[in-house]
């Protein structure tokens, strides 16, 4: 099994920071995250467009969409898991492209 190594935003900290306030979000964070890690081709969808290279994780909690934006880059000695940003749906592609631009 491929071991990814995980890279994170400092925009995918400060948002992850804000929700894990509750415990709960949090533990599906963490868990949304250990599942990218194991199979990061397999969990999340392909964006398109402007976003080509990053791929999408859905998360629900509490009648809420959040999402999880990630790539997934290769170099001669490692494979990592760069997590760009988390956040719930609602403007998540605007902040997205923004960030990513």
């Amino acid at each position: 099994m491929t071991e990814y190594k995980l890279k994170v935003s400092p925009q995918a900290k400060k948002n992850l920071k804000k929700l894990s306030k509750n415990k709960h979000l949090k533990s599906k964070f963490k868990i949304g995250i250990n599942e990218i890690l194991q199979d990061p081709y397999g969990v999340g969808v392909p964006k398109t467009g402007d976003l080509v290279g990053v791929y999408g994780y859905d998360l629900y909690y509490a009648g809420t969409n959040y999402e999880l934006a990630y790539t997934i880059e290769k170099s001669d000695t490692e494979l990592e898991i760069f997590l760009i940003l988390v956040g719930s749906r609602e403007n998540f592609y605007e902040q997205l492209k923004r960030y990513w631009n």
